[in-house]
């Protein structure tokens, strides 16, 4: 394990978790990658703009809220969203740059307007929530125009962090799946993004769909009435962080290629198909903002063939960032100079071939265990997918599987919400029988918390 500490950045630190034992032939190597980052909240230049002591990063936030016709049945959804709002914005911290934005059809700044950010204190928040009560229903959705709102918005001021907070309670009907798709993949990298359905006439892949491209979370809040404490809950997150755009960086010997890349807890996310080139042989993977907080990755690499007794190094793992004012990632990979700081902390994932069967043929337990969530994850999204689709005993057959895998995994939480959509014969075996009536909010909570995991058990 390596450690990185200076004043600009948390202290991050890089764990490996492998059997680097391959049989005579073997060619897979997997390895749990955790990345944890400690002690921040410090002051410096280097990763992002100065601060005062104790404020933290230099951060922008933009609000989006629903202002759809949708959101006045009931009238309560509306006077919960601006209550929700008001929460978030009197948890923002002074100096935080931040805009509400009002999503329909087209996106309007709520406030401050102009084109800018407001910055937090006492007198900007309360002329914030007195804009809220201009916030009304009627129009209607299209929030690719919120998004890239949000994201001029966000441009427009100096600042180290960039984050959106993204409600809505309906489907994205007034602008097609291609507009919205390229509304995400011009904010990708821009800004991270938290997105929440509330009620149950959204749509579960369109809200999950956002918060992955923007690597924030997503979440169902079926309640209304619960709304204030999410927003609270979300902001109080978004102004922990203290360094943006933190990437994974992979180096690989020649003839060593990487097959995929994924986060793995707190949930599933694949990353394979978001590598940037880092030059020769290096790629980096995008991890978004980080606070003291820890998190894990599997790596899988494809190593050439050697004989039995050889060892080498499959992969090399770091940690790297943008610079202000640095230029697009050079070929300085190993340095992560040409635009980036490396942070120091660092990771080998090692091959040993060995005709030890023992040793070549055990699985790491962190390894089978995040296989297994992602497994999971899968068979839950398969088995809602066959229910919709009529496949009553496709559905029972996938959601059996991932019932026993949550009971095997000690994924508690999940398994309680498999047991409303499923009722439990036989969890270690995989036995159920499929609900004749399920609500539609415990479906698509289900559905939406269906790639959280835990980790391994100790």
């Amino acid at each position: 394990m390596a450690n990185f500490s200076k004043s600009s950045v948390p202290q991050f630190s890089v764990d490996v978790y492998q059997n680097e034992y391959l049989p005579e032939g073997g060619r897979e190597v997997n390895a749990i990658v955790t990345v944890t980052a400690t002690g921040g909240g410090t002051v410096g230049t280097a990763v992002g703009a100065s601060y005062a002591p104790g404020q933290g990063p230099a951060a922008g936030v933009a609000i989006m809220v629903d202002c759809s016709g949708s959101m006045d049945y009931p009238p309560t959804k509306m006077r919960n969203a601006r209550d929700a709002t008001a929460a978030a914005i009197d948890t923002l911290r002074d100096g935080t740059h931040f805009a509400v934005i009002g999503g329909t059809h087209v996106a309007k700044e709520v406030y401050p307007g102009g084109g800018r950010l407001a910055v937090a204190d006492r007198s900007s928040r309360e002329q914030a929530k007195q804009a809220l009560r201009r916030l009304s229903a009627g129009g209607g959705t299209a929030i690719g125009t919120w998004l890239r709102l949000a994201d001029r918005l966000l441009a427009s001021a100096d600042v180290t962090i960039r984050h959106g907070i993204l409600l809505t309670d309906g489907r994205n009907e007034h602008e097609s799946p291609e507009d919205l798709r390229a509304a995400l993949d011009s904010c990708a990298g821009r800004f991270t993004c938290d997105a929440r359905g509330v009620g149950t006439d959204w749509e579960v892949k369109e809200v999950t769909g956002i918060a992955s491209a923007l690597l924030g979370t997503a979440d169902i809040v079926a309640d209304p009435t619960a709304l204030a404490a999410d927003f609270t809950q979300m902001m109080e997150t978004a102004m922990g962080k203290e360094v943006a755009d933190v990437a994974l960086r992979l180096w690989t010997p020649v003839g060593t290629t990487i097959k995929f890349v994924k986060q793995v807890a707190p949930t599933v996310e694949q990353l394979t198909d978001r590598r940037t080139e880092a030059g020769p042989r290096a790629g980096d993977y995008p991890t978004g903002s980080w606070g003291d907080e820890s998190r894990d990755y599997h790596v899988c690499v494809e190593v050439p063939t050697a004989g039995l007794g050889q060892e080498m190094l499959a992969a090399r793992v770091s940690l790297v960032v943008p610079q202000p004012g640095g230029t697009s990632r050079s070929s300085a990979a190993e340095s992560g100079g040409g635009g980036v700081q490396n942070l120091g902390a660092q990771g080998l994932i090692r091959a040993v071939w060995t005709d030890d069967m023992v040793a070549s043929t055990s699985i790491n337990p962190q390894v089978a265990h995040y296989t297994g969530q992602a497994e999971l994850a899968q068979a839950i999204q398969q088995g809602l997918d066959l229910r919709k689709a009529g496949d009553m005993d496709g559905a029972t057959a996938k959601l059996g599987r991932a019932v026993q895998l949550a009971s095997a995994s000690g994924n508690a939480d999940t398994a309680k919400l498999l047991a409303k959509v499923v009722d439990v014969v036989d969890a270690t075996t995989g036995t159920v029988r499929l609900k004749a009536k399920v609500e539609e909010a415990d479906e698509m909570t289900l559905e939406t918390r269906s790639t959280k995991t835990v980790r391994v058990k100790k």
